[in-house]
């Protein structure tokens, strides 16, 4: 059965989100803070995490931040500030989507339907890679079936959802993908907000020291998307 954790200090908040997931068809567990959470998602290793910004001591972006140094579960946070710094610093320490509260709960199972859509394990792959595929571009070399990334010989640290991306645009160079294309292809759902790509593409960038004003591998395409650019091409 697909495991759900949620993490609020809301008690009523959590009961509620905990019937509806519960009803239909997770197994789900709670936690009320930070520290318990991490030890619950160490224990439990559960497919998908809703996880509160705002907890007691420490905060939803720290147990983000400790979370994906161990699991790539999916992460669905909640807020109740408005401002987009908030939004757009939890999804760089690696969530994948956010709701502002108050929320419907039927919306929050649909995303997280959404989001476990496709199996984990091979979840964001661009479709027709056969095992052992291996993207190269000048000194960066992308291998689809071990998930690994070199930059001049060197290990380039991604997450899987970084991963995903950058594989999507390099198996087809020059080609520019919208970013709803690219939420369908990586996350497989229309539910997130297109500027969780942006946030993505801007961490890629960050780890494979790509300017995006001169690009070597990311470019952007205004008012439209992205493409892969080997070599600023």
């Amino acid at each position: 059965m697909t495991k759900v954790l949620v993490v609020d200090d809301e008690a009523n908040l959590v009961e509620l989100v905990q019937g509806y997931l519960e009803r239909a068809g997770y197994a789900v567990e709670t936690a009320a803070d930070g520290e318990s959470a991490l030890a619950k998602a160490r224990t439990t290793q559960p497919d998908l995490v809703v996880l509160d910004l705002m907890l007691p001591g420490m905060d939803g972006i720290e147990v983000c931040r400790r979370l994906r140094l161990f699991s790539d579960a999916y992460v669905l946070m909640l807020t109740a500030r408005t401002e987009e710094v908030d939004k757009l610093v939890g999804l760089a320490v690696g969530a994948d989507d956010y709701m502002t509260k108050p929320f419907s709960p039927r919306e929050l199972v649909a995303r997280t339907q959404a989001m476990l859509r496709r199996p984990r394990d091979s979840a964001g792959l661009p479709a027709g890679h056969t095992p052992s595929n291996l993207l190269r571009s000048g000194h960066l070399a992308i291998d689809i079936d071990h998930h690994e990334v070199t930059l001049r010989g060197q290990p380039v640290g991604l997450t899987a959802r970084e991963f995903a991306l950058l594989a999507a645009l390099a198996a087809h160079p020059g080609r520019v993908f919208t970013r709803a294309q690219l939420l369908e292809q990586v996350w497989g759902a229309a539910f997130y907000d297109e500027r969780v790509v942006d946030v993505h593409v801007g961490n890629v960038r960050k780890k494979l020291d790509d300017d995006a004003a001169q690009p070597t591998y990311l470019a952007t395409v205004r008012g439209v998307g992205y493409r892969f650019a080997p070599h600023g091409a």
